[in-house]
């Protein structure tokens, strides 16, 4: 038994006539006939009385005609319910992030993305670099931007740029009052903030390494949770901390921010699936080239070659 065998059934009923049945269904009336008993054959009973005229339903004839009607109903439906969502669909595009990044223009890319691809339903998720490495592999998201390297066969990281660091430091500090880059000998002697606490490896690492690359051994005394309470300890005269350039647009009432003595610098990454260049992958490197050129930062070959 079959859709099509209880549309035509339905047809022959409406019809009380196998000729007239077969017009409306654009056939010939032997195979209509044919699929008619094979039906009666498949269920063990006459459906239909052919010795009446016009054709009339048998007893279990109409109780297979009432189930019927409502399965095909059903199915019509479900037909019309499914092509309307398809018609209504927007593609999704699903979009990670650790919380520096935020400072570090990618509002602005992201922003330019809505207005290039307007029926896309774009969804913003934050999480660490490391978290977004499972999700892209996953399918949870599409995209990710972070900070730390991480290597794997199944996803394909490009730096976008490598962002200046610079240290925060509580607005009272004598710290950097004349004007003069603070060099990490002296930072090194300050109550250290680092963030985030967990999960590790992370951004906090890098900045472990700054110190220690140069035989330097900070003094931590607080691993905030996130980049917000680093800041807000800073201004608190708890210690100070060392940040993305980009983040001294988060507070200025009560934090001061320094250059470095020796140039340090945090990579912003982007990260998406191997082989994966959807129309919104594309879209999203062609945006970042295109802002990027605009903002004279250089932009990376790999999102040139796209």
């Amino acid at each position: 038994m079959d859709l099509r065998q209880l549309r035509y059934f339905a047809m022959v009923a409406a019809e009380r006539n196998f000729n007239k049945a077969a017009e409306r269904l654009h056939m010939a009336q032997p195979p209509l006939s044919r699929s008619i008993q094979q039906l009666e054959a498949e269920l063990g009973t006459d459906l239909i009385d052919r010795t009446s005229r016009p054709l009339s339903l048998t007893p279990m004839g109409q109780i297979f005609h009432d189930q019927a009607i409502q399965v095909l109903r059903r199915m019509d439906d479900m037909r019309a319910m499914m092509q309307a969502a398809v018609a209504t669909e927007k593609r999704r595009f699903t979009i990670g992030f650790v919380a520096s990044t935020i400072y570090a223009r990618l509002p602005a890319l992201i922003r330019e993305f809505r207005a290039a691809l307007p029926d896309v339903e774009l969804t913003l998720v934050e999480s660490t670099t490391l978290d977004q490495i499972a999700a892209l592999k996953e399918g949870r998201i599409d995209i990710g931007f972070g900070r730390i390297r991480f290597e794997d066969p199944a996803v394909r990281r490009t730096v976008l740029r490598r962002e200046p660091l610079i240290a925060a430091v509580p607005l009272g500090s004598p710290l950097g009052r004349d004007g003069n880059p603070v060099s990490l000998s002296v930072l090194a002697r300050e109550k250290l903030i680092l963030y985030p606490s967990a999960p590790r490896p992370s951004y906090a690492d890098q900045v472990l390494s700054l110190f220690h690359d140069n035989g330097l051994t900070p003094n931590v005394v607080h691993e905030a949770r996130e980049l917000q309470i680093a800041i807000g300890l800073v201004a608190a005269e708890e210690g100070i901390a060392i940040i993305p350039e980009s983040v001294r647009r988060a507070r200025t009432d009560d934090v001061r921010y320094l250059e470095l003595a020796e140039p340090a610098y945090s990579p912003i990454i982007m990260s998406h699936r191997v082989g994966d260049f959807s129309p919104e992958i594309v879209a999203f490197m062609r945006i970042i080239a295109r802002k990027y050129s605009d903002w004279n930062y250089a932009v990376p070959e790999a999102l040139i070659a796209e």
